[in-house]
C-alpha cells in the first residue's frame, strides 16, 4: 500500500529536470516508510536542542533575514517612468489622480506578495512555471511580451539617466542615450565590492530625492483637504485624464517585477517545513508593505508638489510655461524654492540614481525572463547586455529625431505599453497562485481570489476601453486619406481582436501541469513533528534543515 501511494506521488509530478530544474518547497517524504527514532534517545540530542534554539530566534532577527528581495523590487516604483507620469499628473490635473496611485499600489502589494508566495511555495519562479504549464507557441508567446515589457520598463530608465547627464554636463541627450549602454557592465563590475552595498549606496540616493520633494511639500503646503480628496475620490475629469491615468498605472503596475520578486524570493533560505513557508510568505508580505508604502509616499510629495506649484493662483508667466511642457529635463525648478540655485544639480543626481537603481530591477528581471522560458546557456553578462542594446535603440531614434521632447513623449508611451502588456504576466500569477496543482495547500484564500481577481480585471478592462475608444477616435479625427484609415482599420482591428482573445484564453485555460508535491501525512506523532520542521528520520539536521536555495538566482557573475 505504501509503495503504490508512492508511485501514485511520482506519476503525478513531472521530474523536475524535465520543466528547469530546482526544487520543490514541499518535499518532506519519509521514503522509509518506518517510524523515527525518538528525538531523546538519539545521541545527537543536542543537534536537536540547537534546531529549537534557532526556531526560538526573536522575530525581528528572523525578519531581517528575509529583506531585500521587496526593497529591490520597490526601487522600480521610484524610477524615472514613475517621476514622468506623477509630474504629469500633478501638472495637468492637480491632485485628482492621485486615487490612481492609491489604488495602484494596494494592487501592485497584492500581486507582489502574490509573486513573492508563489515562488516560495513551489521553488520555481513565474517564468519557469509558464515553460512548464503552456504550449509551446504559447510559451514562446509570454516570453516574447515578457522581453517587450522589459524593454518598455527599460526606456524611461535610460532616458532619464541621459537627462540627468544632460543636466550635470550639457551633453546632448542623444549622446547620454548611448553613455548609458555601458551602465549595465559598470554596475557589473561595482557589485564585486557588494551588491548590497551598491544598493544601499543607491537608495540613499533616490531617498535624496525624495527628501527634496517632501522639503518642498513642506514649503509649497498644499491643501490637505484637496490632497486627502485626490486619494479617496475617484475622478477623471479634464483633457486626457483617462490616458494619464493608464499611464500612472503602468509605471506603478509593472509585469517584470512580477518575474522579478518570484525569483528573488529564491535566493534566501527558507526552512523545509510549512511553518518556514508560512512564515516566509508573511516576512516578505511585511518587507514589502513596508517598502511600497514609502514608495507611496514619495510618489504622493511628486504629484502634491508638481500639482501645487502649477495650479497657484500667483504663478509666475515663466512657471506656467514650464508646467505646460513639463518633463523630466524641466522639473528641478519645482525645487529652487528649497535648494535655490543647487536645485538642478541636486536633481541630476537624484534623476541619476533613479535610473541606474531601477536598472538594477530590469537587470535581473530580464535575467529570469529569458533564463525560465528558454533556459539558454548564455553567459549572464551578455544576456544583460544585449537586453539594454535592444532598450537603447528606440529611445536613441527617438532622441535624435524629436529631441528632449519627443524622449519625454517615449516614456509616456512607454508607461502605457506597460499597462497593455500587464495582463500576460498577471492573469498566469493569479491562477498559479489559486492553483491546488501548484501551490497545494498555500494557495490563495477565497477572499485573496476575489479581491485579486477584480482588481485585475478592473485594469484590464480599463486598457481594453482605453485602447478602443482611443484608436476610433484617431480614426475619425485624423487627417489620413479614407483609403488609408481603411488600410489601418483592416490591421489594427484584428490586432486588437486577438489581445481580446488571448487575455480570454489565459483566463478560462485550465492547469493541466502538477507541479506540487504532497507531504506524507505520518500516524507517528513524532514523525508527523520532524515533517513539519523539515526533518528526516535521522539525526541528521544540518543536511535537512533547510531545503537547497536557488544559488543561481543569488547573483549576478562578473564578466568572465
Amino acid at each position: 500500500m505504501r509503495s503504490q501511494e508512492l508511485q501514485q506521488v511520482s506519476d503525478v509530478v513531472p521530474p523536475s529536470s524535465s520543466w528547469g530544474g530546482g526544487s520543490n518547497r514541499i518535499a518532506a517524504l519519509n521514503l522509509e516508510g518506518t517510524p523515527p527514532p525518538n528525538i531523546t534517545d538519539s545521541p545527537d540530542h543536542k543537534q536537536f536542542d540547537h534546531h529549537d534554539e534557532d526556531s526560538k530566534k526573536p522575530g525581528w532577527r528572523k525578519f531581517l533575514s528575509y529583506v531585500g528581495p521587496g526593497f529591490l523590487v520597490s526601487l522600480a516604483y521610484l524610477d524615472p517612468g514613475n517621476l514622468e507620469t506623477d509630474l504629469q499628473a500633478g501638472a495637468n490635473h492637480r491632485f485628482e489622480l492621485l486615487w490612481v496611485i492609491l489604488i495602484g499600489l494596494i494592487f501592485a502589494l497584492i500581486i507582489q506578495s502574490l509573486a513573492a508566495n508563489l515562488g516560495v511555495s513551489t521553488g520555481k519562479h513565474l517564468s519557469e512555471l509558464c515553460k512548464a504549464e503552456y504550449p509551446k507557441y504559447v510559451k514562446y508567446c509570454l516570453w516574447l511580451l515578457a522581453e517587450v515589457a522589459v524593454i518598455a520598463a527599460d526606456i524611461p530608465e535610460v532616458i532619464g539617466t541621459a537627462f540627468a547627464l544632460n543636466i550635470l554636463f550639457h551633453i546632448p541627450i542623444w549622446t547620454g542615450v548611448l553613455i548609458t549602454g555601458l551602465s549595465t557592465l559598470l554596475l557589473l563590475g561595482l557589485q564585486r565590492y557588494g551588491v548590497r552595498k551598491l544598493e544601499l549606496l543607491i537608495t540613499i540616493l533616490v531617498f535624496v530625492m525624495a527628501a527634496c520633494f517632501f522639503g518642498e511639500m513642506g514649503y509649497v503646503k498644499p491643501p490637505a483637504v484637496a490632497v486627502l480628496k485626490g486619494m479617496f475620490v475617484p475622478k477623471l475629469s479634464g483633457q486626457g485624464a483617462t490616458g494619464d491615468a493608464i499611464a500612472l498605472l503602468g509605471a506603478l503596475v509593472m509585469p517584470h517585477n512580477l518575474f522579478l520578486h518570484s525569483a528573488l524570493v529564491l535566493s534566501r533560505k527558507i526552512p523545509n517545513s510549512v511553518h518556514g513557508i508560512n512564515d516566509a510568505c508573511r516576512y516578505f508580505l511585511i518587507e514589502s508593505g513596508f517598502a511600497l508604502f514609502v514608495a507611496f509616499l514619495i510618489n504622493v510629495a511628486i504629484v502634491s508638489v508638481s500639482g501645487t506649484v502649477c495650479s497657484a493662483n500667483n504663478i509666475s508667466n515663466e512657471t506656467a510655461n514650464q508646467c505646460s511642457d513639463l518633463n523630466l529635463n524641466s522639473a528641478s525648478f519645482l525645487l529652487k524654492s528649497v535648494l535655490g540655485r543647487s536645485s538642478s544639480t541636486v536633481y541630476a543626481i537624484a534623476l541619476l540614481a533613479s535610473g541606474q537603481s531601477s536598472t538594477i530591477t530590469g537587470t535581473y528581471a530580464g535575467q529570469f525572463i529569458m533564463q525560465g522560458f528558454l533556459d539558454l546557456k548564455m553567459k549572464k553578462w551578455i544576456r544583460n547586455l544585449m537586453t539594454r542594446c535592444i532598450a537603447i535603440t528606440p529611445s536613441l531614434i527617438v532622441s535624435i529625431i524629436g529631441g528632449s521632447n519627443g524622449a519625454a513623449r517615449l516614456i509616456i508611451i512607454a508607461s502605457m505599453i506597460l499597462s497593455f502588456e500587464l495582463p500576460f504576466a498577471l492573469i498566469p500569477l493569479l491562477k498559479f497562485s489559486s492553483s491546488a496543482t501548484k501551490m497545494g495547500p498555500h494557495k490563495n484564500s477565497i477572499y485573496v481570489i476575489v479581491i485579486s481577481w477584480i482588481l485585475g480585471i478592473g485594469i484590464i478592462g480599463i486598457n481594453i476601453y482605453y485602447l478602443s475608444t482611443g484608436f476610433v477616435d484617431w480614426l475619425i479625427h485624423n487627417n489620413l486619406p479614407k483609403v488609408a484609415n481603411v488600410f489601418v482599420g483592416l490591421l489594427v482591428f484584428p490586432l486588437m481582436l486577438f489581445y481580446i482573445l488571448a487575455i480570454i484564453y489565459l483566463t478560462i485555460r485550465k492547469d493541466t501541469v502538477v507541479t506540487f508535491v504532497v507531504p506524507v501525512k505520518h500516524d507517528h506523532p513524532v514523525a508527523q513533528n520532524n515533517m513539519e520542521h523539515g526533518l528526516g528520520n535521522s539525526c541528521e539536521v544540518g543536511e535537512l534543515d533547510h531545503i537547497p536555495y536557488r544559488e543561481n538566482l543569488a547573483d549576478i557573475p562578473l564578466p568572465k
